[in-house]
C-alpha cells in the first residue's frame, strides 16, 4: 500500500518555522492501531489523515501517543495541503470531524482562516504542585475542557519558563497553557503537553479556542494579533465571533513523499 504524505510547517511563511505536521491521503480509513504507528513514526506533536467524504473531507489527528479531539495547526496543514496540491477548487473546505463537528478553513489571500468552538476558560484554584511544576508564581489559573490556562505576569515570564514536564505530566490536563500580555502582539503564550507525548508544541491552534475568549474579555476588543513564543515561533490572527472563534495564519510546504506499507 502506498500513502502520499506531506509535512507542512503551519502558523509561518517560511520553513524551519511554526509547527511542523504531517499530512496523510487515505482511500478510506485503516486500523487504529496503524493510524497511531504512523504518528509515532513521524515523530511529530501531530500526524493528520483525511479521507475524501463526498462533500468535504474526514479528518481525524494523532499525536506520537494518542488520538485528540482537536488540532489546529494540522487542520490548517491539511487545507494547504489541499488548496494547493489537491487543488481543491471551492475556498472554504468542510471537515468532518469525530469530537469537534464540522470545521471549515476559507482562503482569504494569503491567509488560511479556521472556523472553530470556542472552549472559555473558568478559573479554578490551582493544583498543589503547579508552582513547583513551572517554576514561576501565576497570576490567575482557569481551566476549559482538557487544558489548564495559566496567566503570567509578563511576556518575558512566558518566553523564561523551564517547566518540569515529569510534574506537568502528572496534572489531569491534555495540556498547559501559559500566557501574558505581548509586548508586541495582544497576548503571547506556550503550549505543554507532555500527558499526550509532545512535551512543547511550536504553535497549538486548539489552544486558541482558550485563549481568544479569555483575552477579547480581557482586553475587550474582538480582533487579537497572538504570537506563540517557543522556540521555532508562530503568529495566529484571531477573531472572538460569538459562538465562534476564527483563528488565520499562514503555512509552507517542507516536503511531500510516500508511505509504503
Amino acid at each position: 500500500m502506498k500513502i502520499p504524505i506531506y509535512q507542512v510547517d503551519a502558523f509561518s511563511s517560511r520553513i524551519f518555522s511554526g509547527n511542523p505536521a504531517a499530512v496523510c491521503l487515505l482511500d478510506g480509513w485503516m486500523e487504529e492501531r496503524l493510524l497511531q504507528s504512523i504518528a509515532a513514526e513521524n515523530n511529530l506533536s501531530e500526524t493528520a489523515f483525511l479521507v475524501a467524504n463526498g462533500k468535504g473531507y474526514a479528518l481525524r489527528w494523532f499525536t506520537p501517543k494518542t488520538e485528540v479531539a482537536l488540532c489546529g495547526h494540522a487542520t490548517l496543514a491539511s487545507a494547504h495541503v489541499l488548496f494547493n496540491t489537491q487543488k481543491w477548487r471551492r475556498e472554504t473546505i468542510p471537515f468532518q470531524t469525530r469530537k469537534s463537528g464540522v470545521l471549515k478553513v476559507t482562503r482569504k489571500g494569503d491567509l488560511l482562516e479556521m472556523d472553530f468552538p470556542p472552549r472559555p476558560p473558568h478559573e479554578m484554584d490551582p493544583p498543589w504542585n503547579l508552582k513547583d511544576a513551572l517554576g514561576v508564581a501565576p497570576r490567575h489559573v482557569l481551566a476549559s475542557e482538557e487544558d489548564l490556562l495559566v496567566v503570567l505576569d509578563s511576556e518575558k515570564t512566558v518566553r523564561e519558563t523551564q517547566p518540569d514536564l515529569i510534574a506537568l505530566a502528572q496534572l489531569p490536563f491534555r495540556g498547559i497553557i501559559v500566557t501574558a500580555r505581548g509586548d508586541q502582539s495582544d497576548f503571547v503564550s506556550r503550549f505543554f503537553a507532555p500527558r499526550v507525548g509532545v512535551p512543547e508544541d511550536p504553535v497549538t491552534g486548539s489552544a486558541h479556542c482558550v485563549l481568544i475568549p479569555y483575552w477579547s474579555r480581557r482586553l475587550e476588543k474582538k480582533d487579537l494579533y497572538a504570537v506563540q513564543v517557543s522556540r521555532r515561533g508562530g503568529e495566529l490572527f484571531c477573531k472572538e465571533a460569538g459562538d465562534r472563534v476564527r483563528i488565520s495564519g499562514k503555512a509552507v510546504l517542507y516536503m511531500e513523499g510516500t508511505l509504503f506499507l
